[in-house]
């Protein structure tokens, strides 16, 4: 009984310390989207051709070469790259992670690797070479696989029956990332501090360092709030005992019940194509209707302007009317719909109809389907059942984008993205065979 008069202040207390975190790691993944290109001309001119990007560049050609035979596909086969490596990471860690938590408790967990995100932003602030930017990322991406504890986090402290509401603050916190990420790359990247002192190359200052220096202080202001207000949600007597596998395939697969793999295979399947027509929607706004920077901006506060409502608000309150499932598979249909759109979007009419039905549909199903593995788990396995559904996640992340962008590149747009409706109609029949989760 005393632990059920001590859970709201936690609850209270721990779910915005959880958002925090889930939106300052989403900043980290997306504020160097808008990058990629002037990042690709300043390391090319400052290393030369020797070192790790001029091996990579010369294999980036190659496919190039393989695709279309222009060199108009490498920077997005840099851009690729370098998004993979951190969902890679991702996939790597996100199961350690949420094991580990399980064992020791989430708060302890969560300051190790927010510390850890922020010395990879120290490493990108001082990323005087290549080298050290892809170190940056690596140790970036593999601490971002905290997310599966700050899930599991909100686990700990809904109920059953509001477990939806949770996992959508959680969404809220996806879609501001995704805006406010790329908003910031772009403003910040104004600020050159070569501009005003050349001399601070000397000390590995880069044109991206300002950037840098705003995500190292988003994260510092986390780690503070994190300790100063995160009360543990997982006290010792609920803990469990993971075992751990260091082979990854194999922690996908260890002894998850049916309802949990059955969901996680649907989610594996939606993501890799969503997170494919995702990356390449600047393309096709740039291939079709002539888009400028400025207007790819737009595009994207458009989607994140929808997910932010509809994972903050709406579906807090249809999943719990008409069920996790139902909601998850209306979300899947409605993907699958605004895909369709803009395989043959020929006005921006057209296009911004499908973007809506898109970001709508994406609203609905993602924070439902984590919200299904959570019910389906045994409550002692919330940070590792989680953590391999975040993990499948970023699997999904990595692959996706790349094999979009040779399809697109390939077969062209209105190809790609009816191939992209056809998966997600697929992976919303799989949705459609889960079990009723048991609420009680």
């Amino acid at each position: 009984m005393s632990l059920a008069t001590e859970k709201p202040p936690v609850k209270s207390l721990s779910l915005g310390v959880i958002f925090l975190t889930i939106f300052i790691d989403l900043v980290g993944f997306s504020v160097i989207f808008p990058l990629f290109p002037s990042m690709l001309d300043y390391y090319l001119e400052l290393d030369g051709q020797h070192g790790v990007l001029a091996w990579l560049l010369s294999q980036l050609d190659h496919v190039s070469q393989l695709a279309d035979g222009s060199e108009r596909f490498t920077p997005v086969l840099f851009g690729g790259v370098l998004g993979s490596l951190y969902a890679a990471l991702q996939f790597f860690f996100a199961p350690l992670w949420g094991s580990l938590s399980d064992r020791k408790g989430r708060r302890p967990i969560l300051l190790i690797t927010v510390s850890g995100t922020f010395l990879s932003y120290v490493l990108w602030l001082f990323a005087g070479n290549f080298a050290l930017l892809i170190i940056a990322r690596i140790v970036g991406g593999a601490m971002s696989g905290n997310l599966s504890v700050a899930t599991a986090a909100v686990a700990d402290v809904t109920t059953k029956e509001n477990r939806s509401k949770g996992m959508g603050m959680i969404g809220a916190a996806f879609g501001l990332g995704f805006v406010v990420g790329p908003a910031i790359g772009g403003a910040c990247v104004m600020l050159n501090p070569l501009d005003w002192n050349p001399a601070l190359a000397d000390f590995g200052i880069n044109p991206f360092s300002t950037v840098a220096a705003v995500a190292c202080l988003l994260s510092l202001v986390n780690i503070i709030w994190i300790r100063a207000r995160f009360a543990e949600s997982l006290p010792p007597e609920a803990r469990g005992d993971a075992n751990f596998v260091t082979n990854p395939v194999k922690r996908l697969l260890q002894t998850q019940t049916p309802p949990v793999r059955r969901t996680n295979f649907a989610y594996l399947v939606y993501i890799l194509a969503f997170s494919g027509m995702e990356f390449t929607l600047s393309f096709l706004g740039v291939e079709r209707f002539g888009y400028t920077p400025v207007d790819i901006t737009k595009m994207m506060i458009f989607i994140g302007f929808i997910l932010i409502v509809v994972q903050g608000g709406i579906v807090r309150r249809l999943a719990p009317k008409i069920g996790e499932k139902a909601t998850a598979l209306s979300g899947l249909v409605l993907v699958s719909i605004g895909l369709g759109f803009l395989s043959q979007a020929s006005n921006q009419a057209i296009l911004y109809t499908g973007l809506g039905f898109m970001a709508l549909g994406a609203g609905l199903c993602s924070p439902t389907l984590t919200s299904l593995v959570s019910l389906y788990a045994d409550p002692q396995e919330q940070g590792r059942a989680l953590g391999v559904f975040r993990s499948i996640g970023s699997l999904g992340r990595a692959v996706g984008p790349i094999g979009a962008s040779f399809i697109f590149w390939w077969f062209g747009s209105d190809n790609l993205y009816l191939i992209g409706a056809l998966i997600v109609a697929i992976a919303a029949l799989l949705c459609l065979r889960l079990p009723k989760p048991d609420k009680h």
